[in-house]
């Protein structure tokens, strides 16, 4: 059968992932209905997510490994635990799907905010790599695409296009984050440039994503490079570092070097896990961290951040699936909500993991202890550490109040 829009069980293509505030959602994979309370989860709180992404449906002729969406999901869907390679090569399946397709991309970034309306999100910030869904001015080409004419600018005001048409039509505010990738250092010079050329649009910072295992890919000068732009032109940071990677790469990416020393990157193998989360802090001056969870392993490094009020997006039942976390061991969430750390909950990818934000929720609340009331300040939290403007920010702020029922100047946690 043809996996198009006319499926209404809606094979879905990764493209963006977010900063979303959202209510609970149905526990059903590619059915959307209004939002309800899990079972167990009592009355139903707006969240803010950092790391759920997106997928829309697309039909373009493209060949993909499967005859029905239930083959397909079982092809690229993860049951039990893998490297976080493994989880990165799952992309190659469909993200040829949309690649280098104008009205692919803007459709995906339009469909992507009606989505998240549907789901109770009054803001995200989505992010994405231009240069993954290009076919021109870039090399090279990603998904074994053809030379095209949509170059990466392209990619960006088409994205940017969608999420305003979506904003207008569905009410959500959103914003978005351009993405350097690790393995592609090349991109991060004009991935600064086009956050600089579009920051009066949707874009609000840079990323740098991908395989954290790739040795030394902090600190390729072309990323490096890129952040030091980032942080001379006031364009907002954040970097995914100490999920698989070390401590080391984390202190590297959020600039700090404990005593002022810069500390070299250690290879992998010697340093162990705690090299990434150092390289992340000292290097790119990162404002939030994907993931951050091998920051622990360096408790100097991790007592500073937390001093600095530096914000984790936690994924647990991702690190789960990547084999970050072990069944077991203490997760390093009960850790930061021990101590009262800046952190929020996400689901970071519900096509693969087969998962919504609920399943991270009831995960940490049935198996890890957590409370409404933490619910309510790890939400809080991430509200203050987006990269809205203060006064926007302060009305964001100010609905969550609202909705949680506490006075508008409440705190919840450290301010940032």
């Amino acid at each position: 059968m043809a996996l198009g829009t006319e499926d209404p069980r809606r094979i879905q293509v990764l493209v963006l992932y977010a900063l979303g505030l959202s209510f609970p959602i149905c526990p059903m994979r590619g059915v959307r209905c209004p939002p309800h309370p899990p079972q167990g989860v009592g009355k139903v709180l707006p969240r803010v997510v950092h790391h759920p992404h997106c997928f829309v449906p697309r039909k373009r002729g493209i060949t993909l490994p499967a005859n029905t969406p239930e083959e397909l999901q079982d092809i690229i869907g993860m049951d039990k635990p893998l490297s976080l390679p493994g989880f990165l090569a799952k992309f190659a399946y469909y993200m040829p799907a949309i690649a280098g397709c104008r009205e692919a991309i803007k459709r995906t970034a339009y469909e992507f905010v009606e989505m998240k309306a549907k789901e109770g999100v009054v803001y995200m910030e989505v992010r994405y790599s231009p240069h993954l869904l290009a076919n021109s001015k870039v090399e090279p080409i990603p998904w074994n695409q053809a030379e095209g004419d949509l170059t990466p600018d392209e990619v960006v005001c088409l994205v940017d296009q969608g999420l305003q048409d979506g904003e207008r039509d569905f009410g959500v505010k959103v914003r978005s984050i351009l993405c350097c990738m690790r393995h592609q250092p090349s991109w991060s010079p004009e991935v600064v440039e086009l956050c600089k050329k579009y920051r009066q649009q949707t874009v609000v910072a840079i990323d740098l994503a991908g395989d954290e295992t790739i040795q030394g890919s902090t600190l390729f000068p072309e990323h490096v490079q890129a952040y030091a732009e980032a942080v001379k032109s006031g364009i907002h940071r954040t970097v995914h570092a100490g999920e698989v990677g070390s401590a080391e790469v984390v202190r590297e990416v959020s600039g700090w070097a404990g005593g002022g020393a810069l500390l070299p990157a250690r290879p992998l193998a010697r340093a162990g896990f705690h090299a990434a989360c150092q390289q992340a802090v000292d290097v790119l001056k990162t404002e939030r961290l994907g993931h951050g969870y091998h920051t622990l392993e360096d408790p100097a490094l991790y007592n500073r951040l937390r001093q600095e009020n530096m914000h984790f997006e936690v994924c647990p039942w991702s690190s789960y699936l990547t084999g970050t976390w072990k069944p077991g061991a203490e997760h390093a969430v009960v850790r930061f909500k021990n101590d009262q750390a800046n952190y929020s909950l996400n689901t970071d990818d519900p096509l693969i993991f087969k998962s919504t934000l609920d399943t991270d929720y009831q995960m940490t609340k049935q198996d890890m202890g957590f409370t409404e009331e933490e619910f309510k300040r790890l939400n809080i939290n991430a509200a203050k550490s987006s990269f809205l403007p203060e006064d926007e920010k302060r009305e964001l702020l100010d609905l969550l109040y609202k909705a949680y029922g506490m006075p508008p100047l409440a705190s919840a946690g450290q301010c940032p």
